[in-house]
This record gives C-alpha cells, sequence and structure tokens, in this order.
C-alpha cells in the first residue's frame, strides 16, 4: 500500500469541487516582506492542477506561534498578494468565520492563518469539522507540518474522502524514501544544529545504516564537553551531555571537529580566532567549524554516493561564521554534480543552500526540517497516516 496522491484523482474529483488543501505557508517576513518565498512556490504545482481541473482551493496553513490569538504580524496577506501574482487570477483572503459563508465562492480562497483559531495545535476535533466543511476534497501538501496532528492536518483528513497529499509531499517521500530503502554506499550523514535531543531518534537508525557521520554546530560542542573539553562560554546542551558520553562509550562513528572559530560574541567578530577544541578560552563562544574542520568535511562530503544532511555548522546567519556551512553547501553541490544523491533537510541548512545559490545544485531540498527527521526515523507521519491509502501498481 502507498499514500493516494493528487495525481490518482479522476478529474470529475475536482471538477466544480470545492478543494481543501493544507499548505505550509510559514514563511519568514521582515515587516510584512517575505524574505524567502519557496514555501509558497513548492505549492504552485498543486494548486494550478486543482484549478486547471475545474476545482476551486481552499487553503489552509499557518504562519508563526500566534498561540491562538490574533496577530497581525503574522497574517497570511503577503501571501495571499504572493499567490495572486504567482497564480494569476484573485486570492481572498477570508478568516474562518467569512469562509464558512456559502457566498464565499470565489476560485481561490485563502483562510487566515490556522493558528489564530483555539484548538488547531491540540487538533480538536469541532475546529477541524469546521474546516472540513469548507469543502468536498481534501489535498495535504503541508510537508513540513505532516509530523503536527493538528486540526488542519489530520482532523480534515479524518472527514472528507478523497483525502490525498499533493505534489510536494509526493517529491518529499519519494526523496526521503530513498534515503531509508536503499541508500548507496558510502552514505554520509551530517548533523548541525543545537539540540541533539530533538535528533536522538534518527541518530541511533542512521549510526545503524551509514558509513559516516560527521557533527558539527552547537550539536558538536555537547559531545566535545562529553570528551572532557573546556567550552568556554560556547552554546552546551547540558542535560544531553551524558547521552552524548554514553555514544562515545559505545564506540559510535562519529566525526567531530578538531577546530573551531571561537569569538566572544556573535556581534565581536572582529576578535574571532581558530583554536582546537582542546583550546577554547573561557570567555569565548565556538560559532563555527575551523578551517582544518571544513576541509575533512568537505572531503567526506565529496566522497558521498548518498548525503543526508540537517544543520548548519555554526551561526551560519551571521556572515562571518557561515563559512563552515556554506563550505559544507559547496561540497554538497559538487558530490550531486559527481552523481551522489544528496538531501537537505529542512530548516537552517536548507535556508544556508539557498543563501549560497546551491539549491538546484542539490538532488532534493526538504521543505520541512521536523517531519523530514521524523520520517526518515519513523518511516511515517501522522498527517500521512490520516490519507488514503491505494495498492501499488
Amino acid at each position: 500500500m502507498r499514500t493516494r496522491v493528487l495525481s490518482d484523482l479522476a478529474e470529475t474529483d475536482l471538477c466544480g469541487r470545492r478543494v481543501v488543501i493544507r499548505v505550509d505557508y510559514n514563511v519568514p517576513l521582515d515587516e510584512g516582506r517575505i524574505t524567502d518565498p519557496s514555501r509558497v512556490t513548492a505549492s504552485l504545482d498543486s494548486l494550478r492542477y486543482i484549478l486547471e481541473a475545474g476545482g476551486h482551493p481552499v487553503i489552509l496553513s499557518h504562519l508563526g506561534r500566534p498561540k491562538a490569538q490574533v496577530r497581525p504580524e503574522m497574517s497570511l496577506r503577503p501571501v495571499a498578494a504572493l499567490l495572486e501574482k504567482s497564480l494569476e487570477r484573485p486570492v481572498r483572503l477570508l478568516s474562518l468565520d467569512e469562509a464558512e459563508d456559502p457566498a464565499a465562492d470565489e476560485a481561490v480562497l485563502l483562510v487566515e492563518n490556522t493558528r489564530f483559531l483555539e484548538g488547531e495545535t491540540r487538533g480538536d476535533p469541532s475546529l477541524a469539522r469546521r474546516f472540513a466543511a469548507l469543502g468536498e476534497v481534501f489535498v495535504n501538501d503541508a510537508f513540513g507540518s505532516l509530523h503536527r496532528a493538528h486540526a488542519s492536518v489530520t482532523g480534515v483528513a479524518e472527514l472528507l474522502t478523497p483525502a490525498v497529499a499533493g505534489f510536494l509531499v509526493e517529491r518529499e517521500l519519494h526523496a526521503l524514501s530513498a534515503l531509508r530503502e536503499k541508500p548507496e554506499s558510502p552514505f554520509v550523514v551530517v548533523f548541525g544544529g543545537a539540540k541533539i535531543g530533538d535528533k536522538i531518534e534518527l541518530v541511533d537508525e542512521l549510526l545503524e545504516r551509514s558509513d559516516r557521520v560527521l557533527v558539527g554546530g552547537a550539536m558538536a560542542n555537547t559531545f566535545l564537553r562529553a570528551m572532557g573539553y573546556s567550552m568556554g562560554i560556547s552554546l552546551v546542551e547540558e542535560d544531553s551531555v551524558e547521552l552524548a558520553r554514553s555514544y562515545l562509550s559505545e564506540g559510535a562513528a562519529l566525526d567531530l571537529p578538531t577546530d573551531l572559530v571561537v569569538a566572544p560574541a556573535p556581534d565581536r567578530a572582529d576578535e574571532a580566532i581558530v583554536v582546537l577544541v582542546d583550546s577554547v578560552p573561557a570567555g569565548m563562544a565556538a560559532l563555527d567549524i575551523g578551517p582544518e574542520t571544513q576541509r575533512r568535511f568537505s572531503r567526506r562530503v565529496m566522497e558521498a554516493k548518498t548525503l543526508f544532511w540537517n544543520g548548519p555548522m555554526g551561526m551560519f546567519e551571521s556572515r562571518p561564521f557561515a563559512e563552515g556551512t556554506l563550505a559544507l553547501a559547496r561540497a554538497a553541490a559538487e558530490a550531486t554534480g559527481a552523481g551522489a544523491f544528496t538531501v537537505v533537510g529542512g530548516g537552517d541548512s536548507a535556508a544556508a543552500v539557498r543563501e549560497a545559490g546551491l539549491a538546484t545544485a542539490i538532488s532534493h531540498v526538504s521543505t520541512g526540517g521536523g517531519a523530514a527527521l521524523e520520517f526518515l526515523a519513523q518511516g511515517t507521519l501522522p498527517g500521512l497516516q490520516a490519507l488514503d491509502e491505494v495498492s501499488e501498481r
């Protein structure tokens, strides 16, 4: 069995019908301006397919964490403007109350931020029923939200039939399933970012199936602390030090940094120096992997036939400390060009490859960091389980 997808539907399933489509428009905003439109762009294939089949999309999405309060700065209004331009047709932004009005019959409706509503994040059945009443068909194309059992994710899918995956979700499943099933060796995994705890299940899974695991970013700081090194004022996940120590004592095949770029603070880059991991000064913080580690990690990545990368190598959003992350992005692009299958697992690492102008040089850049991690660890997600299944052709 496999998840039923949008292209499995007959035209009669869509023509003349309102189609509730859950997307992920959790885009970054700067004073009301979308700074990275990639999540909106990624949804256009499914929306255009529905429109060309004669369907009427009713779009649901969250943005940010307004905690069931109407927060104007988290409105989907900038998204509505971008959608109008991209789809070349009017898009009406409506509250849920307004969208429930039978007179709201325009071809494209965008319901205001689902997280403005009480009950969305706890999967409230009554809210799910209100969402489901907006249409006759459900399409989930919000890969980045599939690991959440929210009212607009799992709740609607349990109430509407057909309930299928959109094209973006289909692409994500194809790429990530390839990593789970038969990754070509050498299979190299790169972990960065801050928290071990968020990735622990996947660390366990991939240590068994990969040939090499490289660890950078603040996640590496915790392992280095577990090895007995003083990390100065570096970000260390103190409650995971014992966990990191247990991995090291079991002889896990982890590659850790041997040198670091340190500074007193991110805004004091002029004081940055490169040190070995056993020589971090007391008043300094590790903010990037050092040049020797960059070269070593890059070589490992370029040797890969299969690559999965989740998390930056340092504070890449601050340009002086971005070089480690950008070096790996360039190495991943080079590996792809040499025939490797490469997947960047959403979040900050995806932002980094886009910033480097290399997103199109990677086999697959995921739109969901947490969802990608959970799918790789478990092989399914709550939002997927709620969708229809069909027998393999």
